[in-house]
């Protein structure tokens, strides 16, 4: 309505709402690509002050609002399907307050991944948190999902590196959470209840994140292997051996992909079943002796079949490419993710028994594993065949979703490790929350939402 758009307008001004057909196809959806955006038109807001009036606008007018960062999602927690109010935080894009002492440094939501990693490594230290998104995900974004990525293993997840937040609530409340404190025991810790709530509860404008000293020569082992039940054992090996920083895994089948893709050469003569790329701290000789003790140790027990030692950074980067390129070499087809998680010790086993169902549900399709087996998650993706429909695709694939997330219940795992549940997965909620959790979840939604304006129909049925 034309009285609406001038109201929103008046707040972010004219030239910041945007209607263009491209921009409302751009703006209203994410990574999954499994729904048709159909947003009304989007606002960027340029501090917490203007996010804060808007949200009281929105209450007022009744209007949807969705949050939108980098839109790097896979769950589709970005995407606006019913007319929605896209909120784009991309203006928000100032990193300020560094403090030396603290090792903390202020960033807007808008500020992207890659930018805080750089700023970090200006101050001679580091941002840990890591994933082949970083040159486009937002700082905000990462914290509404508590993003993970490579350095899980190590560094934990985004959570662990947000000290203090910012935040406006769904009726318009500014509050400032924690205030950057390294302890405060003083009651219920709001800060953490808003990481990983996908926008439902409140809008993350500011963050004050948690830098550390960077890791030391860091060097990359790409092993080939056979079976999946090899896997397991190299984890505890290494694990046992050396530092590690990253232990990833995928298979041939998504190595194949990221070749043709980047028109990359095959890291070996003879290709294998599946893959573990490892990274781990180099501090002295005597690591670098640990560490290919470990390698051939791992290669008498029979456990590989080949393996790559990095001789230089150059080289190091160039392995992680395997790794890093899968998603972008598939995104185009697009693919149905389930991103789930076990317990580390649990990987194995649950691999063999996932794989093993996926073959025989999904013989016509393509399936493609690779995950971050240090800390139990998988990704499994199943690639649309050209000439299906979107939605039979999207139909056959949740046919076979209670079956997978039965499997996972019993290994007591989660159907969402670290993009998120938002519409792809909010009505498998249950094979992870029991029905007391979705309750309680349902009940701080309420308080903090009151009317149901922010990202409605996300997580929570």
């Amino acid at each position: 309505m034309p009285d609406t758009i001038s109201q929103f307008a008046a707040i972010v001004g004219e030239q910041y709402l945007l209607s263009d057909a491209d921009d409302l196809d751009v703006y209203g959806q994410d990574w999954s690509k499994l729904y048709s955006p159909a947003p009304c038109f989007i606002v960027k807001p340029a501090d917490t002050q203007q996010v804060s009036d808007l949200l009281i606008l929105a209450n007022k007018l009744n209007v949807k609002i969705v949050p939108s960062g980098g839109r790097t999602g896979l769950s589709g927690g970005a995407v606006a399907t019913n007319g929605e109010v896209v909120l784009s935080l991309e203006r928000l894009n100032k990193i300020s307050d560094f403090n030396s002492i603290d090792r903390t440094v202020s960033c807007g939501a808008g500020v992207i991944t890659q930018q805080l990693q750089n700023f970090a490594e200006q101050q001679n230290l580091y941002y840990p948190v890591d994933f082949a998104s970083a040159g486009s995900s937002q700082i905000g974004g990462n914290i509404a999902t508590n993003a993970g990525g490579i350095k899980v293993l190590k560094y934990g997840l985004t959570r662990d590196w947000v000290s203090g937040l910012i935040i406006v609530t769904a009726t318009g409340e500014i509050l400032a959470l924690n205030n950057g404190l390294v302890k405060n025991a003083t009651g219920y810790d709001l800060r953490h209840l808003i990481i990983g709530s996908e926008g439902t509860l409140g809008i993350v404008t500011q963050a004050t994140m948690r830098l550390t000293a960077p890791p030391q020569e860091p060097t990359v082992m790409l092993l080939a292997l056979d079976g999946l039940e090899d896997v397991s054992s190299l984890l505890v090996h290494f694990q046992s051996s050396i530092d590690l920083l990253a232990f990833e895994f995928f298979s041939q089948q998504a190595l194949n992909k990221v070749m043709q893709h980047r028109e990359m050469k095959a890291p070996f003569t003879n290709p294998a079943n599946y893959y573990v790329l490892i990274e781990f701290e180099v501090a002295n000789d005597v690591s670098m002796q640990q560490a290919l003790a470990a390698f051939e140790q791992a290669a008498e027990n029979e456990w590989l079949v080949d393996g790559l030692i990095s001789q230089s950074q150059q080289q190091a980067k160039e392995l992680w490419q395997y790794r890093e390129g899968i998603s972008e070499s598939i995104a185009h087809y697009p693919p149905y993710k389930n991103d789930i998680a076990v317990k580390p010790s649990l990987v194995g086993e649950f691999l063999n028994q996932v794989d093993d169902f996926v073959s025989k549900t999904y013989p016509d399709f393509e399936n493609i594993w690779f995950g971050h087996i240090g800390d139990g998650n998988l990704h499994l993706n199943i690639l649309k065949p050209e000439q299906m429909s979107l939605e039979n695709f999207k139909q056959q694939c949740q046919q076979a979703n209670p079956a997978i997330f039965e499997i996972l219940q019993s290994f007591n795992g989660s159907i969402s490790a670290e993009h998120g549940v938002g519409l792809v997965k909010k009505d498998y909620l249950h094979y992870s929350r029991s029905k007391i959790e979705i309750k309680l979840m349902k009940a701080i939604k309420e308080v903090f939402d009151p009317n149901n304006i922010l990202n409605p129909g996300k997580l929570l049925q």
